[in-house]
């Protein structure tokens, strides 16, 4: 029963680690996702202003906004957006004017509305054509830019710059394509999106991002005084690291992850305690039986090796029982897992070598022990 126990208590471990392991790796995978944008060294905090609703009175407000901001030592780019990706979003219809859709494949897209610097200031890239620009105003030709999936949806196998997309108020042309960014969660993959100028286009709220090469805490006393010279109503609030915005989406699957790791140490906590228990109650079981052995010429080593053999074979049965289990155990969380197979070899590598070393270290003292029996010590014991 004991040997059963030590047996259960190994399979269990080996599933608790598979599982972690595979939940570990997985959230590594996350994170080495291209998000479409570089959240390190910036953040966002909302502005307010009174543009009366008029577009131009805006572009002239937010462009002076960002003059003024750019100007702060330590800020490298500024930009103005009334969304942000991993937060809010929205959709819209996106079509490619001249194309006829039905009505139940007509495409849509997210849509953000941003001023000029947005793109630098989130750290995306710009593929193809240029960033907007203040001089893209009202009562000019309206203008769009979209991500790689829009064009491949809208102009599959063209160039999308220069051509004319039907969203918003009006007709506007591609003026450039920016890199696809995880929008609307970190796992999901990118679907079609559009951007259009602030100038041409009413925004819902405003954003402003900055890109620094100080802590925002140090900044935001300084941004504070120059939004508040330019409107004194500009309510107090703090920066928000855009690091903040993928850590949350990605705190689930963290904390799923931290929950199966905290099993899966104490399950291997009891397995090693398990094995150290039982070897050592068998060596104190065996006493006169080693001290014969010794003194009919066992040496230490070979008493050490056995004990050892003995060991082992308890945590191979229950690696083999355990590794079967898991394969089971794995394709039941493969819905939870993220760029890793379920039968990945890399996780289940580790938890034979994690559990071999285990046993060997949990069998090792009590085989010390029991090599160092005096002969005559356990000949005279009852």
């Amino acid at each position: 029963m004991r040997a059963v126990l030590v047996i259960s208590e190994v399979a269990l471990a080996c599933v608790l680690l598979v599982g972690a392991g595979l939940l570990l790796r997985s959230f590594l995978r996350v994170l080495d996702i291209d998000l479409g944008f570089q959240p390190d060294r910036a953040a966002a905090i909302k502005v307010d202003y009174d543009d009366g609703n008029n577009d131009a009175r805006r572009g002239v407000i937010l462009e002076q906004m960002l003059t003024r901001v750019k100007a702060i030592p330590g800020i490298e780019d500024a930009g103005i957006s009334d969304m942000l990706p991993l937060d809010r979003n929205r959709s819209w219809g996106l079509a490619a004017k001249g194309v006829t859709y039905r009505p139940q494949d007509y495409p849509n897209a997210l849509v953000q509305i941003v001023t000029p610097g947005y793109f630098s200031a989130m750290g995306m890239r710009l593929r193809k054509g240029r960033d907007f620009a203040w001089s893209d105003r009202a009562g000019g030709q309206r203008v769009v830019i979209v991500n790689e999936a829009a064009a491949k949806r809208l102009w599959p196998g063209q160039d999308p710059i220069g051509r004319i997309a039907v969203c918003g108020r009006g007709e506007p042309r591609v003026i450039g394509v920016v890199a696809d960014v995880r929008d609307t969660g970190v796992e999901d993959s990118s679907g079609p999106e559009a951007y259009l100028p602030v100038t041409q286009e009413g925004p819902e709220g405003a954003d402003l991002v900055v890109r620094t090469t100080l802590p925002p805490d140090v900044l935001a006393k300084s941004v504070m005084s120059t939004l508040r010279a330019m409107n004194p109503g500009q309510p107090a609030t703090e920066f928000r690291p855009i690091g903040q915005l993928v850590d949350h989406a990605v705190s689930p699957r963290r904390f799923f992850a931290l929950l199966v790791s905290v099993f899966a140490e104490f399950g291997l906590l009891l397995a090693t305690l398990g094995i150290y228990g039982v070897i050592s109650y068998t060596v104190a079981q065996q006493t006169q039986e080693i001290g014969i052995r010794m003194a009919l010429g066992a040496t230490q080593g070979r008493v050490l090796r056995g004990v050892l053999g003995k060991t082992m074979q308890l945590a191979a049965v229950g690696i083999v029982l355990g590794t079967m289990a898991s394969l089971v155990v794995a394709r039941w969380i493969a819905a939870l897992l993220f760029g890793t197979r379920p039968t990945d070899p890399v996780t289940f590598a580790a938890m034979v070598v994690t559990m071999t070393t285990v046993a060997l270290i949990a069998g090792y003292i009590p085989a010390w022990r029991a090599s160092r029996v005096d002969p005559m010590i356990a000949l005279r014991a009852n």
